[in-house]
């Protein structure tokens, strides 16, 4: 009987997971919009990105150069398209979790690399250029 109960009781904390429904467009942006998210991958830090109006963004990788872009859903994944790459769609499919955003990239073989949002900010995006340091 215990073991039964004890399996019925994993079986129900488990189902939150199993169930969480991939963020709308407008879902996504009420969560981002003002914020600049910092995002780790396997346990380390990846990039940045700041949530400007109109569905602009600005994006980082770690010690990386900014690159100003949109965003937008295109068939329930949100999608992004950067100034300096105009031609290429970085698809992904974000869950709102208790630890905050989880994005998993959508590309041409399938899910692939997963980000996990590490920090949150209101404060905007601290840029490094083209010949910036000693």
């Amino acid at each position: 009987m215990r073991t039964r109960l004890f399996a019925a009781t994993l079986l129900t904390l488990a189902l939150p997971a199993a169930a969480q429904e991939p963020m709308t467009a407008e879902a996504f942006d009420a969560y981002t919009l003002g914020r600049t998210l910092s995002y780790g991958f396997e346990g380390t830090p990846y990039g940045i990105e700041e949530y400007l109006p109109n569905r602009r963004v600005r994006w980082a990788f770690v010690g990386g150069e900014c690159q100003d872009g949109v965003w937008f859903e295109r068939d329930g994944v949100i999608c992004f398209i950067y100034d300096n790459a105009p031609n290429e769609q970085q698809c992904w499919t974000f869950f709102q979790t208790d630890d905050g955003l989880r994005g998993v990239f959508q590309g041409p073989d399938g899910p692939s690399t997963e980000l996990y949002e590490v920090e949150q900010s209101t404060q905007p995006l601290t840029c490094q250029g083209p010949g910036v340091g000693v």
